[in-house]
């Protein structure tokens, strides 16, 4: 399917411009001429996305939204067509707007709403496609949409809890390389002519001082240029390179204190995805491949993808999954006597609840421990400064007293 930006004419003469995915220039003609609409030019849009791709990406919230709209006007028997008429007529943006226009496009030409969610990848995902999909097969897709809603309501929570935890540290981590900043270039220069002016031999606590007070000065522009530079280069190699991004996210995981955490985190995301994918009729092989995709780090991705490849040769999910040393042992359990009774999904769903209530956990203790140590750091910074400046001048009045 190409994306097209077009001009039509409606039938009372008005004129309206627009975007839509059609399979070339004649059957974006064909599709307009159905709703009453006269093609009057058309221009194909860049698969890199110009105009509306480009500038209309769908934020979470918005498609959260749309979502929980779209479940609620079907759950309550408005056909398909209508209701996506009446999102696009009540959308909060232009961008929004536009899309469900495509889809519901796509739908009056035949296709099924997996495969018109399934033009819109960046709005959409893999996991969303493959759930409407499911339910389109089982007739339950109006459960299955509330489902849906229901899990990316959760991760939506869970990012928010971790932004939280990281945005506090990460202010006061600038507050304090402000204030370093400012004793280095400004007050710890004043302060040391006069040290200088005393003629005394200084210690060595305030030659360190005056030497770290000095590369500041000079290199201040380096010092905020080199990482900002080394940053962009370590990003764009791994956007380039799977290599690269495998090796950081194998790095992440074993960062004191953060590394546990994000693998907590992804551990999470997995086992709710596959629990609501298995739930909503999914196979395990499909659910665990989409699983790899929002795992969101390269190294348990590959450990999802052995225990996959190791359950497609008979191998039972527990097992597959102790292999890997993604799961303790009591929800290894847990997976076992699911599978041995028949209620897997009750087993993932406490899989999931204890990740989730680990994680919430995790970032309490987190937010408790790295309070007091930003605390301590920048008492430490401040009492090294005073010692180094005002030790040397208690011993010069101590002489004159003498």
């Amino acid at each position: 399917m190409k994306r097209f930006r077009y001009r039509a004419l409606a039938a009372d003469g008005q004129t309206m411009s627009g975007v839509t995915a059609a399979l070339s220039e004649s059957d974006l003609e064909n599709r307009l001429a159905r709703l009453g609409l006269h093609l009057l030019r058309a221009r194909p849009l860049r698969a890199g996305g110009t105009g509306l791709w480009k500038r209309g990406r769908i934020d979470s919230r918005h498609r959260l939204d749309l979502l929980v709209q779209l479940e609620a006007l079907l759950r309550a028997g408005v056909p398909m067509l209508e209701a996506l008429k009446d999102l696009a007529e009540s959308a909060p943006s232009r961008a929004v707007a536009d899309v469900v226009n495509v889809v519901r496009d796509r739908i009056e030409s035949g296709a099924t709403l997996s495969l018109a969610m399934a033009d819109h990848p960046t709005v959409f995902d893999d996991q969303i496609v493959g759930l409407v999909r499911a339910g389109e097969a089982t007739g339950t897709l109006s459960a299955v949409l509330a489902r849906i809603v229901a899990s990316l309501k959760w991760r939506d929570e869970l990012a928010a809890k971790v932004k939280k935890a990281l945005t506090y540290p990460a202010f006061v981590a600038v507050v304090v390389a402000g204030v370093v900043a400012f004793l280095m270039i400004y007050l710890v220069p004043q302060l040391v002519q006069f040290l200088r002016t005393m003629g005394q031999e200084l210690p060595l606590q305030t030659r360190l001082l005056i030497v770290v007070s000095e590369a500041v000065v000079s290199y201040w522009h380096l010092m905020l240029l080199l990482p900002t530079i080394a940053l962009a280069a370590v990003a764009t190699a791994a956007q380039r390179s799977p290599r690269v991004r495998r090796q950081l996210d194998a790095w992440s995981l074993r960062l004191p204190l953060l590394g546990p955490l994000l693998q907590k985190v992804a551990v999470a995301r997995v086992a709710s995805t596959f629990g609501l994918m298995y739930r909503c009729g999914v196979t395990v092989l499909e659910s665990l491949q989409l699983c790899q995709e929002v795992a969101g780090n390269q190294v348990i991705a590959e450990s999802i993808a052995r225990a996959r490849n190791a359950i497609a040769t008979g191998t039972s999910i527990a097992d597959a999954f102790e292999a890997t040393g993604l799961l303790p042992p009591l929800l290894i359990r847990m997976l076992r006597v699911g599978e041995r009774t028949g209620d897997l999904e009750e087993a993932l769903n406490h899989v999931a609840y204890f990740y989730a209530r680990d994680v919430d956990e995790t970032l309490a203790r987190l937010q408790g421990l790295i309070e007091p140590v930003i605390t301590v750091v920048l008492g430490a910074i401040l009492g090294w400064v005073m010692i180094s400046v005002l030790g040397p001048i208690y011993e010069t009045i101590g002489k004159i007293r003498g």
